[in-house]
């Protein structure tokens, strides 16, 4: 017997794809634990996707009370009424670290991590909790984690900080922001590029090289199991084939396997609303395929210029949300509600998809976060909203307010929501409690 061991998930890997090995006498063979093993999927995943805007939000408009279809919504939430018994506000939650610098990209580049940023020009982070989902969650789907927006990065320093923590909520590493896609088209391509090629492989097809050079290292005994094995996997691919044709599966599968749209036309719109819209299908027609699980999309930067032609709006969006303070402005109320439809509008198109007992929508936790709750750079309480039933494991109708609560930490949420993807770390930020509620 040979004294080299052979990890089984090593052996046989291809896109996505991981067989199992029968056990052989000429092979030690190790790593086949529960953490290890692949169990067949008979429910729908849970998705998460985060949205943000900017700059805050009207002072005064952005509030709710009461509960289920009871619960009353400030103007700025009013596009989400149809959701009220799924939808949990949440107030007087905060990061501490984004006390310190206050100004836009200190307030932004910790608001997904809670960790303490580099000054200086320098760029440091932490790892974002989208991204823990994906690196935990995401290892065997195509696009572990889609990150899309509406506007550019912005490279420069504003007040000792880099304005790229004001362009990026997403962080795959403390010193990395995820990298994020603009383009509509590009976006597309990364989620079904090849998907049809993918797709149609065999799993053996896949792997039949690393298994024909693994057959020259086994006994010749080994050599006819292994033989009868891919035999045996090549008849159940065929029956499985043949049954999926027919309908004859059961279990969760993705009600599309290709997507049903076309491929955007090149470059950025032009029109914003077009813009946003495009992205906001993206991100749908992502779920709905199973090609990503985890989204993040920014609909603007912090300390952000975007203009809103669309809305007949003249002022760019930073300078209204200080046009704000001792007045109130219609404006910025309009470019706050045009926000929070593009919200709205993923929602519904999820809460169409029917999966089961459940939709799309039941299924999964959206999230909707500013940098601030006004203008005024005040991110002692951050303005957070979630839509949707998490598979089950999330209770809308709910308004919970932990303003004077012993703990009111943004990544104690953060915390709760990752238990709901089977990931249960003792701490994440600056957080080792989660809150109850969620």
């Amino acid at each position: 017997m040979s004294n080299r061991f052979f990890k089984r998930r090593t052996l046989l890997r291809g896109l996505g794809v991981t067989m199992a090995l029968p056990w052989m006498e000429s092979r030690n063979v190790w790593g086949d634990d529960a953490s290890t093993s692949v169990k067949p999927q008979s429910q729908p995943p849970v998705r998460m996707a985060v949205l943000f805007s900017g700059n805050g939000f009207h002072a005064g408009q952005w509030w709710a009370k009461g509960t289920g279809k009871e619960m009353q919504l400030g103007p700025v939430l009013e596009s989400l009424t149809d959701f009220r018994e799924r939808l949990l506000f949440i107030n007087g939650l905060y990061n501490a670290e984004a006390l310190k610098g206050n100004i836009h990209s200190s307030q932004t580049g910790n608001l997904l991590s809670g960790a303490s940023l580099a000054s200086g020009g320098e760029i440091r982070s932490g790892t974002s909790f989208d991204q823990i989902i994906a690196q935990r969650y995401g290892h065997s789907i195509k696009v572990p984690s889609l990150v899309i927006g509406c506007e550019r990065s912005n490279p420069g320093i504003h007040k000792n900080y880099s304005m790229l923590y004001s362009s990026h909520i997403s962080w795959s590493s403390p010193t990395a922001p995820t990298p994020l896609e603009l383009y509509p088209a590009l976006a597309f391509d990364r989620l079904f590029k090849g998907e049809g090629e993918r797709s149609d492989r065999s799993v053996l097809d896949v792997v039949l090289s690393e298994a024909k050079r693994f057959r020259t290292r086994i006994s010749a005994s080994d050599q006819l199991k292994l033989d009868e094995y891919l035999n045996s996997v090549r008849e159940i691919e065929q029956r499985l084939a043949q049954a999926d044709r027919q309908g004859e599966l059961q279990g969760w599968r993705p009600t599309l396997d290709k997507p049903n749209v076309p491929r955007p036309p090149e470059g950025i719109p032009q029109n914003l609303a077009d813009h946003m819209r495009l992205m906001c299908d993206i991100l749908v027609l992502a779920f709905q395929t199973d090609a990503t699980r985890v989204c993040t999309l920014k609909l603007n930067n912090d300390h952000s210029y975007l203009q809103f032609p669309n809305l007949n709006v003249a002022v760019g969006h930073h300078e209204l949300s200080h046009s704000d303070r001792g007045k109130k402005s219609p404006d910025w109320l309009k470019v706050n509600q045009f926000f929070m439809e593009q919200f709205a509008y993923i929602a519904r198109k999820l809460d169409s998809i029917q999966e089961g007992e459940r939709t799309a929508l039941d299924n999964s936790v959206l999230m909707y976060l500013s940098s601030m709750q006004t203008g005024s750079h005040d991110a002692s309480n951050l303005p957070c909203v979630l839509v949707g039933g998490g598979g089950g494991q999330l209770q809308g109708g709910r308004v919970l307010d932990y303003a004077g609560q012993s703990n009111r930490k943004m990544c104690s949420l953060y915390l709760s929501l990752l238990d709901k993807y089977g990931i249960n770390p003792k701490e994440f930020g600056d957080a080792t409690d989660r809150l109850a509620e969620v």
